[in-house]
């Protein structure tokens, strides 16, 4: 029986990893959960999956969460590390935001364990350097995001053939038809209105603004090995076709599927196995138009951002990605508007001096500098 521990349990994709594991009992065990701040969701799903370890990173919830509970939970900002670590976990599901899971992934790879990344960001700011360290020590990094789920499935038993391109699908979120003017006065209840998938809030965010491809972009570079020139993004609004893969003789395998997060959860766990499920099923008869655009980086510059600093490199993705997160949080409370998000990066781009990444200080002196550079705005 595989033993996971699960940072960021209590989000939207901690949750779905739940959903699978419960209905893959006799394969897996829970042995660690650890979340942010939502302290209740925790102890629920602890009462019911029976973890030896308990963590909640933020500790400003200590005092206010007086619980009636026999489960012990450690408060502690290395819970996480605390979690990936532990001597009966062979496997690491990354479900956290941000780069709050970084001194664990790091851990995990030092032990050897088993990561299953959901995670984007800690690829995007980290890059080369957790990718490095994986292969100096044998590790492979799993991605869960659906788009890179397909792509790793593209290239099973393909390990030999030369990709000439690989194609990134975007739904293009709920903005994809609206005019430049109209998205200008767009707040965040409108951008939460996801036509086709159910995420967090600030992922959904990200996918209004185009901002989540492109840091797709820059981890499909990490994960896959291919340079920039070598990835292209296509407008799919039906979100059946999750990604594609080009082969030098013109060759092209895409893997499709119902937009259910759960499908590419248990291909990470199993992989290249699969296992029976009972999840919607894909009809191609219901999905029988299947569509693609270009990207429209005019109204969405935060794409175009994006791949600036995926050629770019060193250390530039890591103040883009702190940046975007700290902006996106601004727009959910209506401090600044829609296209502040792209504007506010673009002018950190403008004032930022890049440099190459040495080590894990560098990713977090480029995250002091954008935390400084959003609260001087």
């Amino acid at each position: 029986m595989e033993r996971i521990a699960l940072l960021g349990c209590t989000g939207s994709i901690g949750t779905q990893v739940l959903n699978v594991v419960r209905r893959h009992g006799d394969k897996y065990k829970i042995e660690a959960l650890v979340c942010n701040s939502n302290v209740s969701a925790l102890l629920k799903a602890a009462k019911e999956f029976k973890p030896s370890y308990c963590g909640v990173v933020n500790l400003s919830v200590f005092n206010e969460s007086q619980y009636k509970s026999d489960i012990v939970l450690d408060f502690s900002i290395d819970a996480q590390k605390t979690a990936a670590t532990l001597f009966d976990v062979d496997t690491v599901i990354v479900a956290s935001k941000g780069l709050l899971a970084l001194p664990a992934v790091i851990e995990a790879i030092k032990l050897k364990k088993k990561i299953l990344l959901a995670t984007k960001e800690i690829l995007v700011s980290a890059g080369k350097l957790i990718t490095d360290f994986a292969k100096r020590n044998g590790v492979n990094l799993i991605p869960i995001d659906s788009e890179h789920s397909a792509l790793l499935q593209c290239l099973q038993g393909n390990e030999n053939n030369r990709i000439e391109k690989i194609i990134l699908t975007a739904s293009g979120g709920p903005f994809r038809t609206w005019p430049f003017d109209k998205i200008k006065q767009a707040k965040a209840k409108d951008a939460l209105k996801h036509p086709n998938w159910e995420m967090g809030a600030k992922i959904t965010i990200d996918s209004a603004t185009l901002m989540n491809k492109g840091l797709e972009f820059i981890e499909a570079m990490r994960l896959f090995g291919v340079s920039a020139d070598q990835i292209e993004v296509l407008i799919h609004p039906q979100s059946i076709i999750h990604s594609m893969v080009q082969f030098e003789d013109g060759s092209v395998m895409a893997q499709m599927g119902l937009p259910d997060m759960r499908l590419p959860i248990l291909y990470a766990l199993t992989g290249p196995r699969r296992y029976k499920n009972n999840f919607g099923k894909l009809d191609l008869l219901l999905h029988n138009s299947l569509t693609f655009e270009k990207p429209d980086t005019v109204r969405f510059p935060c794409l175009a951002l994006a791949q600036q600093a995926a050629v770019s490199g060193g250390t530039l993705p890591a103040v883009m990605n702190t940046l975007n997160e700290l902006a996106v949080n601004a727009y959910l409370k209506d401090e600044i508007s829609f296209y502040g998000i792209s504007s506010l990066i673009e002018g950190a781009f403008r004032s930022y001096t890049n440099k190459q990444i040495t080590d894990v200080q560098d990713v977090w002196d480029a995250e002091a500098w954008a935390v400084q550079f959003f609260e001087r705005r």
